[in-house]
């Protein structure tokens, strides 16, 4: 297992764009598997290549009904029709808010060999093709909320307490009880 620290919000290469992929080799190869086995250690469903420090244009996703990879990506919007959801995210632990994002959308990219890769995704897939994405532009979810929900979003931040002891890294295991305290307190 390549399970990999998790970088945070604070962290500077969660705001850069990350760079195209152009060589295909066995590098590439240990990243998608970093990836994966980091988004599954950490409870996620996608993870992105900043999200571990590498700032290469790669994100891998299982939403439970699909999983794999995408080198390069990029999508279009499929119609008009939106979905309004909790959205959290790997680097800005226990938090979720809700996000509107395409319901429906087309990824195109590569694979880890080159190989073209394109598929449509519908709610969660969907969600998590344009979130990760989101990432590659170093753009993170508190970005796409309206403004009194980001405020909100923020002063939850500044009040977390990986934030508030300066931790602009934390491993895989530490995401995911956070991710689980978290989720435990919002349904008590």
């Amino acid at each position: 297992m390549t399970v990999q620290p998790v970088r945070l919000f604070g962290d500077p290469v969660l705001r850069a764009r990350a760079d195209e992929v152009t060589t295909f080799d066995r590098e590439l190869r240990q990243l998608v598997t970093d990836l994966t086995d980091t988004m599954r250690a950490s409870g996620g469903v996608g993870m992105a290549g900043p999200q571990i420090g590498v700032g290469l244009r790669v994100f891998v996703y299982d939403t439970g009904d699909a999983a794999g990879h995408v080198v390069n990506p990029s999508y279009e919007v499929l119609g008009e029709e939106e979905q309004t959801g909790p959205e959290g995210c790997l680097s800005i632990p226990g938090l979720r808010h809700d996000v509107t994002r395409a319901l429906r959308v087309r990824a195109h990219g590569v694979d880890m060999t080159g190989t073209a890769v394109e598929f449509e995704g519908r709610a969660l897939l969907a969600r998590c093709v344009q979130h990760e994405t989101d990432h590659l532009d170093g753009v993170l979810y508190l970005d796409r909320l309206n403004p009194a929900t980001r405020k909100e979003a923020m002063r939850a931040v500044r009040e977390s307490e990986w934030f508030t002891t300066g931790k602009t890294v934390m491993s895989a295991a530490e995401v995911a009880a956070t991710k689980a305290a978290a989720a435990a307190e919002r349904s008590s």
